[in-house]
This record gives C-alpha cells, sequence and structure tokens, in this order.
C-alpha cells in the first residue's frame, strides 16, 4: 500500500523567533519535563507573550523546530551571538519544513542562478501551484493561508539576511558561519548543508 504524501508544514507558525528560540533552547538543554516546561511558558512568560495561548503556540512551534536538531545546535544558539543564533533559527526552521526547503532549492537558489535582483511574491504562488502535484492537500489550503506562509517565508529569509528587508525582497548572498558549516557536516544534514551553499 502506497501511503499519500504531505508536507505536514507549520509556516504559519511564525517567522524565527530567534529570542524565543534561545528561551526554548534553555529549557531543553535542561531537559525540563512537562510541568516545568508549563511553569517557565505559561506562568513565567519566558517568551515575553501577551497572552497564554500565543506562548503555548509559539513554545510548541519551536520546540518542533529545535528537536529536529542535535543539542549541539541548540548549545551553539543559546550560546553564540544574534547573527549565529538566527542562521541556527533557520536551519531548524528547514529541518522542521520540507516546503521551505524545497522552496530555497529551486526558487531561490534559481534566482541566485539567474541573478535575479529580488524576488517576487508570485514566485510563492506558483510554487504552491508546482507543489500541489505532489500534496493534494495544498489545493484546498485557503488563501488566507498560503499568503500568510509567503509573508512567513519571506520574513525568515530577511530575518536571516538572505533578503534586505521583505518590502523589496532583493536578494543578497548567505554566508553561513563557520560554526553553523561545522554542525551540519558533523551531524550529517547533508541536504541543508547542500540547500545553504546554492543562496549566493
Amino acid at each position: 500500500m502506497t501511503l499519500s504524501f504531505s508536507y505536514n508544514s507549520d509556516l504559519i507558525g511564525g517567522g524565527l523567533m530567534v529570542r524565543e528560540s534561545r528561551a526554548v533552547a534553555t529549557l531543553l538543554l535542561d531537559e525540563v519535563d512537562e510541568a516545568h516546561w508549563h511553569q517557565a511558558i505559561i506562568v513565567e512568560n519566558r517568551l515575553q507573550k501577551n497572552r497564554p495561548a500565543t506562548a503555548k503556540r509559539a513554545a510548541q512551534a519551536i520546540r518542533k523546530r529545535l528537536e529536529k536538531l542535535e543539542p549541539s545546535f541548540w548549545k551553539a544558539l543559546h550560546d553564540g551571538d544574534d547573527q549565529l543564533a538566527s542562521q541556527i533559527s533557520f536551519c531548524a526552521a528547514m529541518a522542521r519544513n520540507l516546503l521551505l526547503v524545497e522552496f530555497l532549492e529551486s526558487v531561490v537558489a534559481d534566482s541566485f542562478l539567474t541573478r535575479s535582483e529580488k524576488l517576487q511574491s508570485y514566485q510563492w504562488d506558483e510554487f504552491l501551484v508546482e507543489r500541489a502535484n505532489r500534496d493534494a492537500a495544498i489545493a484546498t489550503w485557503a488563501e488566507s493561508s498560503r499568503r500568510k506562509m509567503g509573508q512567513v517565508v519571506f520574513r525568515m529569509l530577511t530575518e536571516v539576511g538572505i533578503l534586505d528587508s521583505s518590502r523589496s525582497r532583493r536578494l543578497q548572498s548567505f554566508l553561513p558561519r563557520p560554526e553553523l558549516k561545522m554542525l551540519l557536516e558533523t551531524h550529517r544534514h547533508t541536504r541543508l548543508q547542500n540547500c545553504l551553499q546554492k543562496l549566493r
């Protein structure tokens, strides 16, 4: 029996959330139980969100991303400067979202290859239409959800420095930090490593 393919993406969960990711990385490194997790996220509000429900959603989205990477990434995220923390948060989002990886591998990498100056919003829409051939569920996504996902993707690319701003969407070469390259190589995240190398 052939199982149907699904992207199972959580891109609506938000951008890189670097500051919040540092807080979640601390909890993961400390190996806290669910009671202490609740205490930190809901009671102490370490993510500094306006509502408990917002804090819970953000923490869960970040946790699912970071758990796709090894603890040495969490430590580098916790200890590193803002640029390294942003790059690791970006890799965590990639590890969690195949849809993001394939957008980078095809649309963004091709834009660098053809020396395009910027990305256009329609490129995300065309990408989703093409990917719907692989995952039919995409065709059923609400237009607002598709648009929101595109906004989040462009925001991530801006936050990590691949775009100069989410408004102009001008492309800039991405230079992975040596620490990140070493982590990806050590833990054999070959696809992520190869994908990042195409973004220049």
